[in-house]
C-alpha cells in the first residue's frame, strides 16, 4: 500500500506520523513524507520539518520526503495524483463554522473531496487500530454510505458499495488484528412505505433472523469483510445518522471510523458533504473517508 503522508511541521503532527508508521510497517511500497511550501524562501524551514519527521518514522525500512511549492491541498493532491497513492494521511486544522466552510473549505475538507484515493484524517488520540467502525447503508447516491432508508430493497448487485470500495482499495489495510463493526443506521423519518414498525427498532441479529432487506445486507456485509482473524459485527441503530455516529464512536470507543462519501452535485453535494463535514469536525478521533 503506497502511502503519502503530508506533514506542516505541527506539534500534533506527531500523532499523525505515529498513524503513518503503524500503517506502513507491513508495506512493501516506500512511504511518501510530504510537506509543502509557499515559496522558494522556506526551503530550509521545510527540510528541517522532514528530517523531523524522519528521526519520528525511525524503523519504516523505506520512506521518501519530498517537498512542493504551492497551495497546500493542491499540491497534496496532485502528490497522490502523481505517485499513485493507495491513501493519504493528513492532519486536522478546519474552521468549525459551517458558513466559512462552505465559502472558503479547508485544506483538509479539499483533499478529502478531490483526492484520487481515500483519506484518512489524524486527529484526537491515535495509537494502533484494532476497533474499527465502518458506517455503510449498502445504498448508492447522496448520503447513501451513511443512512439506510428503512426497509429499501437494494437494487444494485453489489449491495455494499462502501465496502466493496474499502476491500477493493484498501486490501493490505487489515492485518487480521481487528475487530470491525459494522453500523447500519435505519431511519423512520426515512423509512419506505409499509415497513413494519417492529423493524424500524429491531436490532441487527433480529433482522438478520427474518431475512429482512436490512439483514440480507447486513449478512452480505459480514461475508464481505470475513477473513482470517478479523472478527465482523453487524449493528443497527435507529435515529439521526450525526447523532447515531458520534453516539457509537462514543460508546464503542473505537481507534478509527470509516465513512463513505461520493461525488454529487447541486443541493445533494450540499447534503451530503455538510454531514461528511460534520462528521469530521465532531469526532474525536481518526476518520477514513473513501470516495
Amino acid at each position: 500500500m503506497r502511502i503519502l503522508l503530508a506533514t506542516r511541521g505541527l506539534s500534533r503532527d506527531q500523532a499523525l506520523l505515529r498513524l503513518g508508521a503503524y500503517l506502513a510497517r507491513g508495506s512493501q511500497d516506500p512511504m511518501i513524507v510530504l510537506t509543502v511550501i509557499e515559496d522558494q524562501a522556506q526551503m530550509s524551514w521545510a527540510q528541517g520539518i522532514l528530517e523531523s519527521a524522519c528521526r519520528l518514522l525511525e524503523g519504516i525500512p523505506r520512506v521518501e520526503t519530498k517537498i512542493r511549492i504551492g497551495h497546500a491541498a493542491l499540491e497534496v493532491i496532485q502528490e497522490a495524483h502523481e505517485s499513485h497513492c493507495d491513501l493519504v494521511i493528513v492532519g486536522e486544522r478546519q474552521n468549525p463554522n459551517l458558513l466559512a466552510r462552505f465559502l472558503s473549505g479547508s485544506t483538509t475538507i479539499r483533499i478529502v473531496e478531490h483526492a484520487p484515493c481515500p483519506v484518512m484524517v489524524a486527529k484526537g488520540k491515535v495509537g494502533p487500530i484494532c476497533r474499527i467502525l465502518l458506517c455503510d447503508s449498502g445504498a448508492e447516491g447522496p448520503l447513501g454510505d451513511l443512512v439506510r432508508r428503512g426497509g429499501a430493497t437494494p437494487s444494485a448487485p453489489a449491495a455494499a458499495p462502501l465496502l466493496a470500495r474499502f476491500t477493493a482499495q484498501l486490501a493490505d489495510f487489515l492485518q487480521g488484528e481487528e475487530e470491525i463493526t459494522v453500523l447500519h443506521i435505519m431511519s423512520q423519518i426515512s423509512a419506505a412505505p409499509g415497513v413494519k414498525g417492529t423493524q424500524l427498532r429491531a436490532a441487527a441479529e433480529d433482522l438478520i433472523q427474518e431475512r429482512t432487506p436490512e439483514g440480507e445486507l447486513l449478512q452480505r456485509d459480514v461475508q464481505l469483510l470475513s477473513r482470517p482473524g478479523v472478527r465482523v459485527r453487524p449493528k443497527v441503530r435507529h435515529g439521526l445518522v450525526l447523532d447515531e455516529i458520534l453516539k457509537e464512536a462514543q460508546e464503542g470507543d473505537y481507534d478509527l471510523v470509516v465513512i463513505g462519501a461520493h461525488r454529487g452535485a447541486g443541493w445533494q453535494r450540499v447534503l451530503l458533504d455538510d454531514l461528511a463535514h460534520k462528521i469530521l469536525v465532531q469526532l474525536d478521533r481518526p476518520v477514513l473517508v473513501i470516495r
